[in-house]
């Protein structure tokens, strides 16, 4: 019998409660400044001053490639700004979908190929957002890793229904309904910055699995076979 008194974390691996806790904690040192608990009169601003130091921003990256220049302040934005949201909202969705999903990513993957997946999905994200659009808003908030993560899910889905025999597109069947909710909203605003840089992150952390997941490629090329 389990006990009652048990956290419910206990059942979270360390490394997506980690995740967890610094994005929010970072979006309660937000709130807090807005609220004029912290900064004074001057933490109103933090938020647009994170978003402005440390977020994606196109005319940046711009910048570096017309210039052939790439100051670390400036390539920081693109692990940092996976940390910075836009508001409460914003950061609790990112941060349900980081235990949802992360928890059953991190059950299977290392702590570092957790992490690997999600910043090298956020990055291939920021990525995307510069180089195949050119979107006049600044890319924050962990969307694009958890994404990665999804496409770790989509892969391990992917994985085990192949070794069963059964039909692996039902496997893309969770990032077909976000894709499309993705293009209604992108529709809706008139940017598809969010979109690309979303898919981006998928793709990424799909194709990062047959790397980092436990066996890698070699597993999915031993399932194929027996089939």
């Amino acid at each position: 019998m389990s006990d009652p008194n048990a956290s419910p974390f206990n059942a979270l691996p360390p490394v997506v409660i980690a995740l967890a806790v610094v994005i929010i904690g970072l979006e309660l040192l937000f709130q807090a400044a807005t609220a004029g608990f912290l900064g004074g009169q001057g933490g109103v601003g933090w938020r647009l001053a994170a978003i402005g130091d440390y977020g994606v921003l196109n005319e940046v990256v711009d910048w570096m490639l017309a210039n052939n220049t790439y100051p670390g302040e400036h390539l920081l934005r693109f692990v940092t700004y996976p940390l910075i949201h836009g508001g409460l909202v914003h950061a609790l969705f990112v941060v349900v979908f980081v235990l949802a999903i992360g928890k059953m990513v991190a059950e299977v993957f290392s702590p570092l190929a957790f992490l690997a997946v999600f910043m090298l999905s956020a990055i291939a994200g920021a990525l995307g957002f510069t180089l195949l659009l050119d979107s006049p808003y600044p890319l924050i908030g962990g969307y694009p890793g958890v994404y990665g993560l999804i496409g770790a899910f989509t892969f391990l889905l992917w994985v085990n229904l192949t070794a069963h025999g059964a039909n692996q597109y039902r496997a893309f069947v969770l990032i077909g309904v976000l894709l499309m909710i993705q293009l209604i909203f992108g529709v809706i605003d008139g940017d598809f910055g969010n979109v690309v840089a979303n898919l981006s992150g998928f793709a990424t952390g799909f194709i990062l699995s047959f790397l980092v997941s436990p066996g890698g490629w070699h597993r999915v090329l031993a399932k194929l076979r027996q089939r």
